[in-house]
């Protein structure tokens, strides 16, 4: 779909420039501007055209301003009061379409704000939050989830653990939760010039869909054995697991050797190891 033009608006740059903005390093904020990358962003989802989209931390609208071409209705949660009157004038030159709560994303209920329907989350993530409120996303014990799709830019780093096969040392807890009921990928790659003020790494937008849930396993469980599991990850899994009742017999009954490490353990094997556990 062919992005909607922006009646009214002066380019990004101008208006932060206008508005004496600058990106807060407390905040994790790093600002683009280019306004031909933001539409790109905001097409992976597919056609936003009267979807809903919640957006994390949108600072001065950058890409709120590609979600609402695209024909999005956006709620926008951002903390910095001192992007408000940018995100405010937005509204006005797209009546009904934005709607800006102020307050931190990590006490926001999404399902709530969103009354229920359906939704689509993209986000250029704060650096400071982006893990545990991707972490969050992805732990609902009803699946599929409200939303239908996630795009949200980590630093590269985060993004190649996200998406990272097993035996890797990249893979990780992300990559299981993110992979045992949806399917992740990195569909494009920012290089951190692009960004005001530009950020000592490279930047990747991960898109998640949910798949199909194995049965017969408990998010919550499968969540603290991954933690458990890969918060020694030099440690076999007899010592990694030694902290959740049963895991370690679990393992040696599912033919998993106690005396392998977390990264070798398969995304299946882990979802297999949580059902053996049980709610």
């Amino acid at each position: 779909m062919t992005a909607r033009p922006a009646p009214n608006l002066p380019p990004l740059r101008e208006t932060v420039r206008t508005h004496g903005l600058s990106a807060s390093k407390a905040l994790g904020q790093n600002f683009l501007f280019d306004e031909q990358l933001l539409d790109r962003i905001a097409a992976l989802p597919g056609d936003l055209d009267g979807a809903t989209v919640f957006e994390v931390g949108p600072g001065p609208g950058g890409l709120t301003r590609a979600l609402l071409r695209a024909g999005a209705k956006v709620i926008a949660v951002e903390r910095d009061d001192r992007c408000l009157p940018l995100l405010a004038e937005l509204a006005e030159v797209f009546p009904g379409q934005l709607q800006v709560v102020a307050d931190d994303a990590m006490a926001v209920d999404v399902d709530a704000l969103t009354g229920g329907a359906s939704y689509h989350i993209v986000a250029n993530l704060p650096y400071n939050v982006g893990t545990a409120l991707f972490t969050r996303w992805l732990e609902p014990a009803s699946w599929p989830p409200r939303w239908q799709s996630l795009t949200l830019m980590f630093q590269l780093e985060v993004a190649e653990r996200i998406v990272a096969p097993v035996g890797t040392n990249a893979f990780g807890r992300l990559a299981v939760l993110a992979q045992w009921r949806s399917t992740a990928k990195i569909a494009m790659k920012v290089h951190r010039s692009a960004f005001t003020p530009p950020p000592k790494v490279m930047s990747a937008i991960v898109h998640v869909v949910p798949a199909e849930q194995p049965e017969g396993v408990d998010p919550k469980r499968l969540s603290k054995l991954t933690e458990k599991g890969f918060g020694q990850r030099r440690k076999m899994l007899r010592q990694s697991l030694k902290g959740v009742e049963g895991a370690v017999a679990a393992a040696e009954a599912l033919g998993i050797d106690p005396t392998r490490r977390a990264e070798t353990v398969s995304v299946a094997e882990w979802v297999a190891l949580a059902r053996a556990l049980g709610a």
